[in-house]
């Protein structure tokens, strides 16, 4: 598994990730919430091991943001020292998906991160589809109608959000946090890569799919799908 261990504590994390490492996975750490965050929304993670009690943004926060915003559904357990039950239902109410109290063994956290990532898995297709436009997340392939598309990371990143939400809207601010994570660009860099992005997937095809919704975001739809306003 690749799994994102968020936690200030160093000592915690070196041991989680000692651990880890040593059973063959691959870990990546952040010590805040707002690093933390930004590798969530960017990077692609079979678990995160999240701390309740962080810098910058606390774990219920940056699980809230993953779940609404970036719209992430990575597996998430959260650790804390706090064992009361609205502690406990205050994190899953957040998103996360299991809990576990410090001090824990560290047999027990791979045992659950492995449950959490083989529930999550599934038999999901890694093929997202929208009208005759196909992303093969797992070589990163992008074609319409058979034609092979080129993209740069900046627009995959786009299109699968887009592509994962459709027909959905999904708004400026959230297509943002998922390419930049906190740390917001320009006003037009947004407006720029869509604009690219449309050059790639829509203009050398006869029906466009993506649509602007203005004042909000942005949608990608089958336009024989679902009837698009005048």
């Amino acid at each position: 598994m690749r799994i994102l261990v968020i936690e200030d504590n160093s000592d915690i994390a070196a041991n989680i990730g000692d651990y880890l490492a040593d059973r063959g996975h691959i870990v990546d750490f952040a010590g805040d919430g707002v690093t933390g965050l930004h590798l969530a929304v960017v990077e692609e993670f079979d678990a995160i091991v999240l701390d309740l009690n962080l810098p910058g943004i606390d774990g219920l926060e940056l699980c809230r943001k993953l779940r609404q915003e970036a719209r992430k559904q990575t597996p998430v357990l959260m650790l804390t020292a706090r064992d009361q039950l609205e502690h406990k239902l205050a994190g899953f109410e957040s998103g996360a998906d299991d809990y576990m109290v410090k001090p824990f063994a560290l047999q027990e956290l791979e045992a659950r991160l492995t449950v959490l990532s083989r529930r999550t898995r599934g038999p999901r297709s890694r093929v997202l589809r929208v009208a005759d436009l196909e992303y093969n997340l797992d070589t990163l392939v992008v074609t319409r109608g058979g034609r092979l598309l080129q993209l740069n990371p900046t627009g995959l990143k786009l299109l699968q959000s887009l592509m994962e939400a459709s027909p959905s809207v999904v708004t400026r601010r959230e297509l943002e946090m998922r390419v930049w994570g906190e740390e917001l660009p320009d006003s037009d860099s947004l407006r720029v890569h869509i604009h690219g992005l449309r050059a790639a997937i829509d203009k050398p095809f006869g029906k466009p799919l993506i649509h602007t919704r203005h004042g909000i975001g942005y949608s990608l739809v089958d336009p024989d799908a679902v009837p698009q306003p005048a």
